[in-house]
């Protein structure tokens, strides 16, 4: 082969190679273009723009009352486009970016004009199309800053980006803090209301389509969102905002006085079941306490003295005493353990007395000797009451009841009967016991306590819910009535006492139990928790309540440390709630008919009514009158005593009757209180000095 035809052949060789490898660049191109097309241009999509998620305005948390307890509010982080429509043109820009700076310095008073100046220089320089502004602008002031050079251009051609985010806000602040709960992305299971009822105050998320700009920033096509989010639903719960202050306020006040670690207290509607205030400190400071920890429905403790309600009611629920039997409060001996009472024993004294003085030795004594021969048959009871089970309450983190039963290992035959008898040997929260006391109050009737009354939407209830019925009668009448009697002799003759209120009835136990001190046990420090728990009025109960201070400083009886918080949020909310008042009738503005005056000296009288702008009229101008009640007022008709004549004493009070029948010279005979109702001797009669007449006061 010559020269020249080995070189067409590595010429033709080569061309042809080319022309493969453009026929197959070809090919591939038209697969690319039309057979993978789609999904190339969708992947070409999906790096350069997106939908993300808008979170919504979380439902808001009322009070009983109506009172916002929680809501969300949108903030704003502000951001800036600088080659947006409106201001992509330098001259625009340029001619406005020093009196913007200026109204941003005078505004949001962070930085200086020049530095503004000279970052939004920078930011347009480097054709940044993303840039911050501000974090945490709330909608007044995002108002106003629309208003700026620049921005006032237009919506969507100025530059401005808003970003909204909401904030989550406590109006009341600490108030019911731990109740109300939170949630977060960092909290898996949400605290309180806020976490138990997420699927309706959560919303439902909007779409927003972002780009993906230089420097991996994603930026909102849109200032609007493509789908729009949709606000939570509104929890209208059972706390009163009133009530939760006063709960909290007694309680730290108490805590600090006594230098506890910890306590709690909640209030609770006897037939309702609906928690009115729930109240829990934990000492992080000298004399300086937070909500931290729910002890309320996660604080499981042995219950001490105020579990002998239970005790009780078994042994009278079975026949075993009754409130007379007798009973020695003697040192009690079992093997293994002397149980006595720290005030010392008060001789042998009646089950009744036993109980109101919370006698340790008596209740250990009459349980073990009763049950010792089949235990079992007292736990039945406990168990049978629910004392073993979860309330199943509305919000997350109850603990689980602690109660033993023969079955367990750790049962000790010859201690654990009589130390659970007096409130040791096991686990109860403090809503727990509150929940017994409050079926006692209510005749019997165990119910749950509610937290969540209503769910609304765009002020619609969409569900509603009653008290969960867990015992329909835990004990017979005879023996609730016993009970109830019981709890009413606390405070008329036993440790509650010093606590009674003269205006009404108190029921309830006091409460102090050694507890443990957390993972070194019972012999590390005398450490106690002091509780008090009961109902009021006694007489129709409407409140129950318990309050329990954990490790006291000091004195340690419940009567001094649980005691005078009770009894101050008892005598608040009585002396508050009309309701519970006897005998009271309510006075409505607009009523015609007069207030009653009693007849007698008309000046004393004609100045309260002028003072209170009640219309009188005056018939006479003497110093007594009887009253006559018309529509136009009160007339106020003379009256002139005559002598000899019986005078007309009837309606006057006590003092004003005896002047006048006094200066007659008659001797008087008073029966009853008020008013006069009925004289023994006809006004108008003929009457002599030294006359007995009698009068009857109403």
């Amino acid at each position: 082969m010559n020269i020249r035809a080995n070189i067409l052949l590595r010429v033709y060789l080569a061309f042809g190679l080319i022309v493969l490898l453009a026929v197959a660049v070809l090919i591939r191109l038209c697969d690319v273009q039309f057979v993978e097309g789609s999904k190339w241009r969708a992947m070409a999509d999906s790096l350069s723009t997106k939908y993300v998620n808008i979170e919504p305005a979380r439902g808001n948390i009322y009070s009983n009352d109506g009172s916002l307890l929680a809501t969300s509010v949108p903030e704003y982080e502000l951001r800036i486009d600088m080659f947006a429509g409106g201001i992509s043109d330098n001259e625009v820009f340029y001619s406005k970016v020093d009196s913007l700076a200026i109204r941003l310095s005078g505004f949001f008073r962070d930085k200086s004009p020049k530095e503004y100046a000279r970052m939004l220089r920078r930011a347009r320089q480097d054709s940044s199309r993303y840039v911050l502004l501000k974090r945490k602008v709330n909608y007044q002031d995002l108002k106003v800053v629309r208003s700026f050079p620049l921005f006032n251009i237009g919506k969507y051609s100025g530059g401005l980006i808003a970003i909204q985010k909401n904030k989550r806000i406590l109006p009341f602040q600490f108030l019911a803090q731990r109740t109300i709960g939170y949630k977060n992305v960092n909290v898996q299971n949400g605290v309180g209301l806020e976490g138990a009822y997420g699927k309706y105050i959560d919303g439902e998320s909007g779409k927003r389509l972002v780009q993906r700009t230089a420097g991996g920033v994603w930026m909102p096509v849109n200032e609007e969102a493509e789908i729009a989010s949709k606000e939570g639903a509104d929890i209208i719960s059972t706390i009163d905002i009133n009530m939760q202050d006063l709960c909290q306020s007694a309680l730290e006040k108490q805590l600090i006085a006594s230098d506890a670690h910890h306590g709690t207290v909640i209030l609770m509607e006897v037939k309702t079941g609906e928690v009115r205030a729930i109240a829990n400190y934990t000492k992080v400071a000298k004399g300086e306490y937070k909500e931290t920890f729910n002890y309320a429905i996660a604080g499981n403790q042995d219950p001490g003295s105020t579990f002998k309600v239970a005790s009780y009611m078994a042994l009278l629920e079975d026949g075993l005493v009754d409130t007379n039997t007798l009973v020695s409060t003697e040192n009690y001996r079992v093997p293994g353990k002397t149980i006595k009472d720290s005030h010392g024993s008060i001789g042998v004294v009646t089950v009744k007395k036993a109980f109101t003085e919370s006698s340790n030795a008596a209740i250990a004594q009459m349980v073990n000797t009763h049950y010792r021969n089949d235990q079992s048959r007292f736990t039945d009871h406990l168990y049978r009451w629910g004392l073993n089970e979860k309330l199943d309450l509305q919000i997350p983190g109850e603990a689980q009841p602690v109660v033993k039963n023969p079955k367990n290992k750790s049962w000790n035959k010859n201690l654990t009967l009589p130390q659970m008898a007096y409130g040791y040997e096991m686990q109860l929260t403090p809503l727990h016991m509150l929940s017994f006391y409050n079926a006692i109050a209510n005749d019997g009737k165990l119910i749950a306590p509610i937290f969540v009354k209503e769910i609304r939407k765009l002020g619609n209830p969409i569900e509603q819910f009653e008290a969960r019925v867990i015992n329909e009668k835990i004990a017979s009448d005879e023996t609730i009535d016993k009970m109830q009697d019981l709890l009413e002799g606390v405070f008329t003759q036993g440790t509650g006492k010093s606590l009674a209120s003269k205006y009404f009835k108190i029921a309830g136990k006091t409460g102090t139990a050694q507890v443990a001190d957390g993972n070194k046990g019972y012999r590390a420090k005398r450490q106690y928790q002091s509780s008090f728990c009961g109902y009021f009025p006694a007489d129709n109960p409407k409140y129950s309540l318990i309050v329990v201070i954990n490790d006291p400083k000091g004195a340690y009886y419940a009567a001094l440390v649980a005691g005078p918080p009770f009894k101050e949020i008892a005598d608040r909310i009585y002396a508050s709630d009309m309701s519970l008042a006897k005998n009271y009738t309510e006075h409505l503005v607009g009523n015609t008919k007069a207030p009653e005056a009693k007849a007698g000296k008309s000046k004393a009288v004609k100045t309260v009514y002028q003072s209170l702008g009640i219309k009188t009229l005056y018939a006479a101008k003497g110093d007594y009158f009887n009253s006559i009640d018309t529509s136009n007022g009160l007339v106020y008709q003379e009256y002139t005593s005559v002598k000899g004549v019986m005078p007309n004493v009837t309606g006057m009070g006590l003092k004003d009757a005896l002047y006048l029948l006094g200066n007659a010279g008659l001797k008087a005979k008073v029966t009853g209180s008020g008013k006069v109702v009925k004289q023994s001797i006809a006004p108008g009669s003929k009457i002599s000095k030294g006359l007995g007449v009698q009068i009857e006061l109403k």
